[in-house]
C-alpha cells in the first residue's frame, strides 16, 4: 500500500527507504568533509602556504558560515527539486572543492573554494528531513536520523585516516586529492533516494494550526537551534584543532590522526545506537540530548587538563556523546513540525553550523591569547549552556501542549 506525504510516496518496505537513507548519509559525509579535512591538515597547510592559524581558522569559519546562512535558500531548494538531484549536486560540488583545494597556492583561493563548498553543504540536511518524513515509518525515524547524523562523525573519520596514512608520506595536497576522488562515490548512489521529478505542490496552511501555537513552536525551535549552536561550537573546535590539541598534549601526530579516526568511529556507533534505542520512547529524546551535551562538556573539560591520558578520554567522550545528539535533534524536531519537514532540517543545520562558524576562528584567536587549556574549558562551559537551552525548550513545549 502506498500513501502520499508532502508529494513523496511513503512505503513501509524496508528495502524502499533504507538504501535512500544510507545514500543520503554518505552524501552528508562528503558534503561536510572539506571543512573537516582542511582542519585536520591545517598545521601542514599553514607551514606550506605560509599562513597563520588564525587565517586558516577564518577560512574554515567561512565554510561553516556559508552552510548556516545558505540554509534558508537550501530549504526552499530541498522542497522543490528531486531528492537525487540535490544529493548528486552536493556530492559533486564537495568533490570539486577538495580537488581544487589540493591545488591552491594562497589563502584567498582556499577561502573562496571553501565558501562554495559550504553553500553546497547546506543542501543536505533539509532534503534529508524531507526524505525521512516521507519514506521512514515513525517508529524508525530516530534510527534513520541517527544514521544521517552519523555523517558528522564519518566526516572526521576520513581526515583522520588521511593524516595517519597519507600525510606523512605524500603530503597534504595528495590527501585532499584522494578525499576529492572518494567524494564522487555518493553521487553515483544518489538515485537510491528516488523521488518524483516534479516540484512539490505549495502547502496550504493547516486550519488547525493556531497562530499562538505556531509562535510557541517557533520559540522552542529557536531555543533548540541555540542549544545546537552552543554545543557544536565546542565540539567543532576540538574536531578542527584535534591534531594540534593532541600534539600539544604530548601525543605523536600519527597517533593523534589514528585517535581522530577512532573517535569518529565511536561517534558513528553512538549516533546509530542512540537512534535505535530512543525510537522505543521518542518523547524522551530531549532528555537524552541534554545528557549527551553534558557528557560532551565533561570531555572538553578533560581535554583542557592537557595530559595524554585525559586528552584520549576527553576526545572519545566529546566526539561520541558531545557530537552524538545531532540525529536525535533532527528526529525530535521532525516530530514537532511533521508538516514542515524541511524546517526541521533547517533548524538543526542552522544551529549546528552557526556554532561551527564561530568555533574555528574564535578557538584559534582565544587559544592564541589565553592558551589551549583555558579555551577548551570555555568550550566545556558552552556545552553546559547548550544543555540548559535544550531543557528550556523542552519545558516550554510541555507547557504549550
Amino acid at each position: 500500500m502506498t500513501t502520499i506525504i508532502h508529494g513523496l510516496p511513503a512505503r513501509s518496505s524496508v528495502a524502499r527507504h533504507w538504501p535512500g537513507i544510507i545514500a543520503t548519509a554518505l552524501t552528508a559525509t562528503v558534503a561536510g568533509m572539506p571543512g573537516f579535512t582542511v582542519g585536520a591538515l591545517a598545521p601542514t597547510i599553514e607551514a606550506d602556504l605560509h599562513i597563520s592559524p588564525n587565517a586558516i581558522g577564518l577560512a574554515m569559519s567561512i565554510f561553516y558560515a556559508a552552510t548556516a546562512f545558505g540554509s534558508l535558500a537550501a530549504k526552499r531548494v530541498a522542497a522543490r527539486l528531486p531528492v537525487p538531484m540535490v544529493l548528486s549536486v552536493a556530492a559533486l560540488v564537495a568533490s570539486a572543492v577538495m580537488l581544487t583545494a589540493s591545488q591552491v597556492t594562497d589563502w584567498g583561493m582556499l577561502t573562496a573554494i571553501l565558501l562554495v563548498g559550504g553553500l553546497s553543504n547546506a543542501l543536505v540536511q533539509p532534503v534529508a528531513s524531507r526524505l525521512i518524513a516521507a519514506r521512514v515509518p515513525e517508529h524508525r525515524r530516530s534510527l534513520a536520523a541517527g544514521i544521517i547524523g552519523a555523517a558528522l562523525g564519518a566526516g572526521t573519520l576520513v581526515p583522520g585516516l588521511l593524516v595517519a596514512l597519507v600525510l606523512p608520506a605524500y603530503g597534504w595536497r595528495t590527501a585532499l586529492l584522494l578525499a576529492g576522488i572518494g567524494a564522487l562515490v555518493p553521487a553515483a548512489l544518489a538515485p537510491l533516494a528516488r523521488a518524483p521529478g516534479r516540484p512539490l505542490p505549495t502547502r496550504p496552511k493547516a486550519a488547525s494550526e493556531a497562530g499562538d501555537k505556531r509562535r510557541r513552536v517557533g520559540r522552542v525551535l529557536g531555543l533548540w537551534a541555540l542549544a545546537a549552536a552552543l554545543s557544536a561550537a565546542g565540539n567543532n573546535a576540538v574536531a578542527t584543532y584535534f591534531v594540534e590539541l593532541g600534539t600539544r598534549s604530548g601525543l605523536d601526530t600519527i597517533v593523534t590522526g589514528n585517535l581522530l579516526s577512532l573517535s569518529a568511529l565511536f561517534a558513528i556507533a553512538v549516533r546509530i545506537t542512540a537512534g535505535a534505542l530512543t525510537d522505543r520512547a521518542p518523547h524522551r529524546n530531549w532528555a537524552v540530548i541534554v545528557t549527551m551535551m553534558l557528557a560532551g562538556g565533561l570531555g572538553l573539560a578533560l581535554i583542557a587538563i592537557g595530559t595524554p591520558t585525559t586528552f584520549v578520554l576527553g576526545a572519545i567522550l566529546a566526539f561520541s556523546a558531545g557530537w552524538g545528539w545531532t540525529g536525535l535533534l533532527l528526529a525530535t524536531t521532525l516530530r514537532l513540525v511533521p508538516d514542515r519537514s524541511e524546517d526541521a532540517g533547517h533548524t538543526v543545520q542552522i544551529g549546528v553550523y552557526a556554532g561551527a562558524t564561530v568555533a574555528p576562528f574564535a578557538f584559534g584567536a582565544l587559544s592564541s591569547a589565553f592558551g589551549f587549556p583555558a579555551t577548551a574549558l570555555l568550550a566545556a562551559v558552552a556545552a553546559a549552556a547548550a544543555a540548559a537551552a535544550m531543557t528550556a525548550g523542552a519545558l516550554l513545549l510541555r507547557r504549550a501542549r
